[in-house]
């Protein structure tokens, strides 16, 4: 008899765990470890299911899922993240010690079985049991089976169990991994190295965000988590690498919503010898290759949307788009002064110091991104927001940047980058001097500089949020859905 049919209905859950410790104690006495060693599997409940054949011997190893009792006959589940499968036992086909174990075993025990494939009358692939190795015994009883963990914040606070009751959950996670291998295997199959920058840094650079602070005792020094693995990638540049990535953990102590958690993951990539025309070709194909091989098709649904990441993609410049979606023309402002009344009368807050590609910024927040459902670049953005970017020959407040938006959201940012060392440290000067006036703390990052001055090839960048497109691909609402440890206050 199970658990749930030993216990009455609104038997609690530590009367269930004093139920599976005195379980415990019997598989004890009966000379068997309950928390076992190794066990040598031959295939996985997936691989098996997958690839059956009839009467194969096979080992295979998982969580007992399921168990329906039919006296002597049992049949049962047995499975991890990755799939199950079904399994078979006859008292009178084990001997007495594997029967008195298989009675003690409950719903959420980690099995071994040995035996032989069959199919069932029904055509289910199932394993008939010789013989049967418990590898661990769960002492907790496992969430309602058909009803799973009903409470979202708590699938976020204890994945494990989310992981176990809910297979979508389960199959989003083995996406996401499977999505990580074909855009490393994309990136390597066109000659890029996969390379790891520090996450502890002296001076927090490669984006405009708040770090989070620590201090390293033993050199009695500051130190931030990296905002972004930027210039350390680009001093490599400089060392004579001229295609690599790094897929990253980067740290921005900010707010937390659906689309940003404190921790999160990015691939950034830098291609020497290229523009940013060349990096929006690598991302139009490389977003097309994974929709393809993780979705299986690239009209996609997203929230009651239909997504079509066919290329081409759309282009615009960010002053063409907020013309196309406000009526406002960037090119029509004389001045700052202008820019800024004339974003007062749309409704557009700006600071009062705000510079005209500031205001052009704040109208693009404002009018465009809620209109980029479909895939599009938005390229040219200024200067004044964009530090790390060449600038335009022939425009020169602007720079060779571009930004990909999808279902009204940024996924990735990328742009020519700015190989003037004497240009960067203007750039950065700014930069500190607005942190400042701000009641941040700023430094110029004299190493990258340094580092410039020994010659960076003309390169292409880009930098691409991983957890934005496992959403999109997933059709998850939430970025703390496609995170397995989302960061959460704690309870009490």
């Amino acid at each position: 008899m199970s658990e749930q049919q030993q216990a009455h209905p609104t038997t609690t859950e530590s009367e269930l765990i004093a139920v599976r410790r005195d379980k415990l104690a019997k598989i004890r006495e009966l000379g068997i470890d309950p928390y076992g060693a190794r066990f040598d599997v031959t295939t996985t409940p997936a691989g098996l299911k997958a690839d059956f054949q009839e009467d194969k011997q096979v080992a295979v190893a998982g969580r007992l899922l399921a168990i329906r009792d039919m006296g002597k006959s049992q049949f049962f589940v047995i499975g991890d993240v990755r799939g199950k499968i079904q399994g078979f036992l006859h008292k009178n086909e084990v001997d007495e010690t594997t029967w008195k174990l298989w009675k003690l075993l409950d719903r959420g025990d980690w099995v071994g079985i040995r035996g032989t494939t069959f199919l069932t009358r029904t055509g289910e692939p199932t394993v008939k049991v010789s013989g049967l190795t418990i590898l661990s015994k769960s002492l907790r009883p496992l969430p309602d089976k058909w009803h799973g963990l009903a409470d979202k914040e708590v699938t976020y606070r204890k994945r494990h169990l989310d992981l176990i009751s809910n297979e979508e959950s389960a199959s989003l996670f083995v996406t996401r991994s499977l999505m990580i291998a074909e855009i490393r295997r994309f990136l390597q199959e066109r000659g890029y190295l996969e390379v790891e920058t520090p996450m502890l840094q002296d001076v927090a650079g490669g984006a405009a965000a708040k770090p989070f602070e620590t201090y390293h005792n033993a050199l009695d020094m500051p130190l931030t988590l990296r905002i972004a693995p930027e210039l350390f990638l680009k001093r490599l540049m400089v060392g004579g690498f001229t295609k690599i990535f790094e897929l990253n953990r980067s740290f921005r102590n900010e707010g937390i919503d659906r689309r940003h958690n404190p921790e999160f993951t990015s691939i950034e990539l830098y291609q020497a010898y290229a523009d940013y025309h060349e990096i929006m070709d690598l991302v139009e194909e490389m977003y097309i290759y994974v929709t393809q091989k993780v979705c299986g098709t690239l009209k996609i649904q997203y929230q009651g949307k239909e997504i079509n990441m066919e290329g081409p993609w759309t282009r615009m410049t960010m002053a063409e788009s907020v013309k196309k979606y406000s009526g406002i023309d960037y090119y029509a402002w004389e001045n700052d002064e202008q820019a800024r009344k004339e974003c007062e009368a749309r409704g557009v807050h700006v600071e009062a110091n705000a510079v005209k590609g500031e205001c052009l910024e704040a109208c693009f927040d404002e009018f465009v991104e809620k209109n980029l459902i479909q895939p599009t670049f938005i390229t040219d953005y200024p200067v004044a927001i964009s530090p790390l970017a060449k600038r335009k020959k022939d425009e020169p407040d602007m720079t060779e940047r571009f930004e990909f938006f999808a279902n009204c959201s940024e996924l990735g940012n990328a742009f020519s980058e700015l190989n003037d060392p004497i240009d960067q440290r203007k750039r950065f000067e700014s930069q500190a001097a607005a942190k400042r006036a701000q009641g941040l703390h700023a430094d110029v990052d004299e190493d990258y500089i340094c580092a410039l001055e020994y010659g960076m090839p003309p390169t292409g960048g880009l930098g691409f949020g991983v957890d934005r497109l496992v959403m999109l691909l997933t059709d998850s609402a939430s970025i703390r859905d496609v995170l397995l440890f989302p960061t959460m206050k704690p309870l009490g």
